[in-house]
């Protein structure tokens, strides 16, 4: 009868906590089949992650795509699917667990009554790398609650042209504010040792940190006219310079991961250049051992206009893969995605010492995440997810991310901060009391929704809370003209925005104020004196006449559930230190408008933002 330590002495080296990361992935890596390695390199929907899929065919990694989500979408039914679907992997031949990965991009926003962050452009207003950090941390720390692993985040985009659906996903149009986002690494990973190898990944903790992924590389926010998936023409200087520097940024912290991009570079899709996955991302820039993910039905879009069907899917695969590609965001084609790779090794078509690298590098991320030794979540840290003192963190970062833009008619006569112990104040706006709009896009929802869709604060209900017990706050989403008229308002907030949208859905060719919000807003500031606030992920158009009506205007981003950090700003409890991280335009015929540019003549530049107390 063998002995505790003799059954111990009897385990692999890659099930081996003690051994060298390396050792294991090279025994682990030995003593897989082609078949299986293969299914290392597939990522599947949370839908298609079936028994077979996982334990008799060994997918690799899980995700939801946006909107996708168990149940109630409560912390605990989130939990209870990663942990179920992690045992069907435990059961596999070999015990491989899976990479679970979400889009946590601005909190763990797939999950109900999750503390919801604002989005990127919103925190590169603020300009604030140690709150980035915190955000990481705090955001860590709620996914991992979950049982999740991974999050594809953060987004280092350099967005040249707010017609970009996925505008608000940049922190800004500026390469040196990116930059010094990416603190967010660090938050996410934890910080790297000084002495850690350059370019290998990093986590500092299996229970309180998760794996990062930069993305997308590279261009995606300086496509043609903004248009997301699109063409990114430049050359390979500005393309250098502009857009790729954040990924050394990454680098440098250990980033685990990053997730190539949908966009074209001078016509050639990243989903199959090997000069840019492999010679310049793997080669020049150093990520020589985390893996490359694509996007979501990323490589079936280098056949496009085709339908990656049959032979031109397999084509895809092959493209995609000898790019430099190591795991397929398929992710419902999972069988016929392994059927077709597992052919293109056995007619050479793909050598086998790329699928080797591919899956060496997949296998190193996992034993790095520790999801061998600890494969389930911690039942202990679900109170964590949407916690007081992570809502009071996304507070800070709501009004350290709102930008002034206006002041008062003249600059003797500040209109803010507003005074709380008036008679009676109108507030009015299709963005006032929602809080799906206020958190935007990718937010419980893949394109976000009006409505209560989390808990949280409101504008109006931080209005509400701010003003004496004796104010009396009136309420109309669309103030009547009767209430403008008689209503004797001492000032009005109106608060106005775009709906929420993610991806292409965004893209626009007009930036005009939804709901005829310009309308609202001149009617309002025709009779009442006029703070407007502006719910958006991106500048919008603000007409001369209109600009000259108000007295005050505010740039409020996307900020998410934490309402009362905009109150802290407009009652004078804090200054506003947020600056503009991308050009505010007069017309969207100028576009695109960044800085430097030899005629820049924008309504606000980039880094302009006002204060209320400056002497």
């Amino acid at each position: 009868m063998a002995t505790a330590a003799q059954g111990e002495a009897l385990l692999p080296p890659y099930k081996d906590a003690s051994a060298p990361v390396e050792t294991r992935v090279r025994d682990l890596l030995g003593r897989m089949t082609l078949r299986e390695k293969a299914a290392q390199m597939a990522q599947v929907e949370r839908t298609v992650a079936s028994a077979r899929a996982l334990a008799e065919l060994g997918a690799g990694s899980v995700l939801n795509g946006g909107g996708s989500a168990p149940g109630d979408r409560s912390p605990a039914c989130w939990t209870g699917m990663v942990d179920g679907l992690q045992r069907l992997a435990l059961s596999s031949r070999l015990g491989v667990p899976i990479l679970y990965g979400t889009d946590a991009v601005h909190g763990h926003n797939n999950v109900y009554g999750a503390t919801v962050f604002p989005h990127n452009v919103g925190l590169g207003a603020a300009r604030d790398p140690e709150l980035l950090r915190k955000i990481g941390e705090a955001t860590a720390l709620e996914v991992r609650a979950t049982g999740i692993h991974w999050t594809f985040a953060p987004c280092v985009a350099i967005c040249r042209d707010p017609r970009w659906g996925r505008c608000y996903e940049s922190y800004s149009e500026d390469p040196e504010t990116v930059r010094s986002s990416t603190t967010i690494v660090a938050g996410l990973q934890g910080q790297p040792p000084a002495d850690h190898p350059h370019g290998y990944p990093f986590l500092a903790s299996v229970r309180e940190k998760v794996l990062a992924c930069a993305k997308h590389f590279v261009g995606d926010g300086g496509t043609d006219r903004g248009i997301n998936e699109g063409n990114t023409i430049c050359s390979y200087d500005d393309l250098e310079n502009i857009h790729m520097e954040p990924y050394l940024d990454c680098i440098a912290q250990g980033v685990a991961t990053v997730m190539a991009s949908h966009s074209k570079w001078n016509g050639e899709r990243l989903h199959s250049c090997r000069y840019l996955l492999t010679d310049v991302l793997k080669g020049k820039l150093g990520f020589k051992v985390g893996f490359v993910i694509s996007d979501w039905e990323g490589i079936d879009k280098i056949c496009e206009p085709r339908v990656a069907q049959g032979s031109d899917y397999r084509y895809c695969i092959k493209q995609s893969v000898n790019a430099g590609m190591d795991m397929i965001m398929i992710p419902y084609r999972f069988e016929e995605f392994l059927e077709n790779l597992v052919f293109l090794v056995e007619t050479w078509e793909i050598p086998m010492s790329r699928i080797d690298d591919a899956v060496e590098r997949i296998l190193r991320v996992k034993f790095i995440s520790g999801v061998f030794e600890h494969p389930f979540s911690d039942p202990s840290l679900l109170d964590i997810v949407g916690c007081k003192e992570h809502r009071l963190l996304a507070r800070e970062a709501v009004r350290k991310s709102i930008v002034l833009l206006k002041n008062g008619k003249n600059q003797k006569e500040p209109f803010l901060p507003l005074a709380t112990n008036v008679k009676r104040i109108l507030v009015t706006g299709t963005h006032a009391d929602d809080i799906g709009l206020q958190c935007g896009g990718w937010t419980v929802g893949w394109n976000g929704d009006s409505g209560k869709v989390t808990p949280g604060t409101s504008i109006l209900d931080a209005i509400k809370e701010s003003v004496g017990v004796q104010t009396e706050v009136v309420y109309e989403a669309c103030a009547t003209e009767a209430t403008i008229a008689t209503g004797e308002f001492s000032y009005a907030v109106v608060v106005v925005g775009e709906v929420p949208y993610a991806e292409s859905v965004g893209d626009r060719t007009d930036l005009s104020i939804p709901f005829n919000g310009s309308d609202l807003i001149t009617r309002v500031a025709s009779t009442i004196p006029t703070l407007v606030i502006v719910v958006s992920g991106r500048p919008l158009d603000i007409e001369t006449q209109v600009l000259e009506k108000i007295d005050a205007l505010v740039a409020a981003w996307l900020p998410g559930t934490e309402g009362m950090g905009i109150a802290d700003c407009l009652f004078g409890h804090h200054d506003f230190v947020g600056t503009l991280p991308v050009t505010w335009h007069r017309s969207v015929d100028q576009l695109p408008l960044n800085a430097g540019h030899a005629n820049y003549d924008p309504l606000f530049p980039v880094g302009y933002g006002l204060k209320m107390f400056e002497k």
